[in-house]
């Protein structure tokens, strides 16, 4: 969360106000007291007074009230890197963070090129997650994303090199974010701030750039049945012969079985295994 020497940037209806923590916000000297993406009331005189309870907190940057996290990745150069992709994912559903995922640079690849690339992101559909094939150059797939992050506030996270800087100026509506005239009434509004990590979208809605959430580590994950629930196409399955199964070695397990009459992604339930090996080594001694 960025401030200015104590002040804070609130965007309401009329314009964006220079406003500082009163009483007990203030007092509680912490950097996640209000933080960018809040939706705070302000008094008449700019302060603000009350913080509304957040559905979701990120800590790289500190950002709440994200409604979807855009994976970006590159059709090529560099290519799509699907571990990492599973990461990111990982972690979108970790943060309640619904994912969406953006390909650019899809002029790069050739007809056969293409059409392999979407059968290996197939998995996504059946996951509920949206994926849009973009190619700034061609200006194909541009104005179908922004109509659906419209009205919505969005991080975006990548690797370097996909051309996330590029999409993300296209769908903004200005680069700086300048203060407004002061209000005189009650108002609430979003918590932003002046050097611009909360853009506006054309049309309606915010972005924001997120480079921490790209990052390969993973995160808190304290269970193996925390673990299992990160997992959507678990859910929903016949129940496994055992309770405290853990869909690996254990017979009568459900997922395992999905996984070998192909109703069930075996890259993911791979992945599922590697992230669970490393958690177990790295974490999870006590369930030994």
């Amino acid at each position: 969360m960025n401030k200015i020497q104590g002040f804070y940037y609130v965007n309401c209806d009329d314009g964006i106000h220079e406003c500082k923590l009163r009483g007990i916000l203030k007092r509680r000297e912490s950097k996640n007291n209000c933080v960018v993406g809040d939706i705070v009331e302000i008094s008449d005189d700019n302060y603000i007074i009350g913080i509304d309870e957040r559905k979701n907190l990120l800590e790289r940057p500190i950002v709440a009230n994200i409604d979807y996290f855009v994976i970006q990745f590159a059709a090529k150069d560099p290519d799509i890197d699907l571990d990492r992709l599973d990461v990111m994912l990982l972690r979108s559903f970790f943060y309640k963070i619904k994912p969406v995922i953006v390909i650019n640079k899809i002029d790069l690849l050739n007809e056969s090129e293409f059409e392999e690339l979407k059968t290996k992101l197939d998995f996504l559909t059946r996951l509920d997650i949206p994926c849009f094939f973009i190619s700034k150059k061609e200006n194909i797939g541009i104005e179908e994303l922004k109509a659906y992050l419209k009205d919505h506030i969005s991080a975006f996270g990548g690797p370097s090199g996909v051309g996330k800087s590029s999409i993300i100026n296209m769908l903004q509506s200005e680069k700086v974010l300048e203060v407004g005239e002061t209000s005189k009434r009650l108002r609430k509004g979003k918590h932003t701030t002046k050097d611009t990590n909360l853009l506006p979208l054309n049309g309606g809605g915010y972005i924001i750039d997120t480079p921490g959430f790209s990052s390969v580590e993973l995160p808190d994950i304290k269970t193996p049945f925390e673990l299992m629930d990160l997992f959507p196409e678990f859910a929903g399955r016949e129940r496994c012969k055992f309770n405290d199964c853990h869909h690996l070695n254990e017979p009568g397990c459900k997922i395992k079985e999905a996984v070998e009459k192909n109703t069930l992604e075996k890259s993911r339930y791979e992945f599922y295994k590697k992230v669970y090996e490393k958690l177990k080594d790295e974490r999870w001694n006590k369930y030994e």
